[in-house]
């Protein structure tokens, strides 16, 4: 007699693992989703707080985002989000395109 798995065991096995891969995927994409999201958040929070910075030295706001680069406050890759949206100014804020 042979010691071994056979076909059928080993199909079971693998059925259960495919199974088991299907249901995390979707978990996973709606994680990286969420980490999009408030990483954006968080980006134009970072934005606002630059913009209240440019205000209280410059006493006036920015007119657009590279006036905050120009004086130092943010980084040029600050300018966009994670998912790659840009970020302006309007009515002395920052907001996603």
């Amino acid at each position: 007699m042979k010691n071994g798995f056979t076909l059928i065991e080993m199909m079971i096995v693998m059925m259960a693992i495919a199974l088991l891969f299907m249901l995390t995927i979707p978990n996973i994409a709606k994680t990286i989703s969420v980490i999009e999201t408030s990483g954006c958040k968080s980006q134009v929070s970072l934005v606002d707080t630059a913009i209240l910075q440019y205000k209280l030295e410059n006493n006036r706001f920015p007119s657009q985002l590279e006036d905050l680069v120009y004086a130092g406050f943010l980084k040029n890759e600050q300018r966009y989000c994670q998912n790659g949206k840009e970020i302006t100014i309007e009515n002395n804020q920052a907001i996603v395109r």
